[in-house]
């Protein structure tokens, strides 16, 4: 531990106890009590030789800028210690993550978290930017050519990796003309699945305590948030979290554009999942193919 503990300028002497967290899939987490009481989370990017796709480099970064601009609109994630080059040093959040909970939720319960969820997205959804894209990877002036940007360069990941996709890039450039659409880059995590959401439970009431894991986080469409929250199945038939996220003042009108460009950011996004299977050296989800293939389907 005393490597981890020296890239994030670290004293042994100021840690009581460590503990590695299982939750990552990329990179490396750690538990951290300090003597003076406080508990953080260190999170430590692979080192540099290890094979990473092209939005993976300075990922952390990302994160770290997705963290400080998120808690300055008051929503609810971890706060930054400190942040540096291959390591980003927060303060822990108590909670358990969602995805854990699994069927422990009872019906009503799991809507009203939905709900709440829907209103922390809203508020997320609120801090906009001035230009388009990954900040870590450089951003674009059209939100057009940023996400067309994001696809090539997946597009290679795919090719340097061995991975065989489906055709994407004609077909996304069929219907590129709906994300002319896109105005205004927002500040977007891009993988709201359950296991980035935490559920703390104070004083006997569940609710959500933060988003984590904002690493893939990027300025663009609000809409791109809807291929996560919905991983795998269909944001329109989340009534409850719609009903919240239209409660807070988010604005979701589901036209012809609208689901159009879901489609596309769910492609990226399982595109995403079964290209970082290979330098992962882990498989993806068995859904993920098919669930990319009914995506593009939309597409037409």
């Amino acid at each position: 531990m005393t490597a981890p503990l020296a890239v994030a300028g670290i004293e042994p002497a100021d840690v009581a106890s460590q503990e590695q967290l299982t939750d990552g899939f990329y990179n490396t987490l750690y538990l951290l009590e300090m003597v003076d009481g406080a508990r953080q989370v260190l999170k430590v990017e692979p080192s540099r030789g290890e094979p990473r796709l092209n939005y993976e480099i300075a990922l952390l970064a990302a994160e770290e800028m997705f963290l400080r601009v998120a808690e300055s609109g008051g929503v609810p994630v971890p706060h930054v210690v400190r942040g540096g080059e291959g390591y980003l040093l927060m303060e822990e959040v108590p909670g358990v993550n969602w995805h854990r909970l699994g069927g422990s939720l009872d019906a009503a319960e799991h809507e009203r978290l939905r709900a709440e969820l829907g209103r922390i997205v809203a508020d997320l959804h609120r801090l906009t930017g001035k230009r388009f894209g990954y900040a870590q990877r450089g951003l674009a002036t059209t939100w057009r050519e940023a996400f067309l940007g994001m696809v090539d360069a997946l597009i290679a990941d795919a090719a340097r990796f061995g991975v065989e996709l489906p055709e994407l890039r004609k077909r996304f450039a069929g219907v590129a003309d709906v994300l002319d659409d896109v105005a205004t880059p927002v500040l977007v995590h891009f993988d709201l699945w359950a296991g980035n959401i935490l559920i703390d439970e104070p004083r006997g009431t569940r609710h959500i305590s933060a988003l984590v894991d904002g690493e893939r986080s990027f300025w663009g469409d609000p809409l791109a948030d809807m291929a996560s929250l919905a991983l795998f199945g269909d944001i329109e038939q989340d009534e409850a979290f719609l009903s919240g996220y239209r409660q807070a003042g988010g604005v979701l009108l589901f036209d012809d554009s609208a689901r159009k460009r879901i489609a596309l950011y769910q492609a990226y996004l399982y595109a995403i999942m079964l290209v970082e299977a290979a330098p992962r050296k882990r498989p993806a989800a068995p859904q993920t193919a098919e669930a990319l293939e009914r995506a593009l389907a939309v597409l037409g």
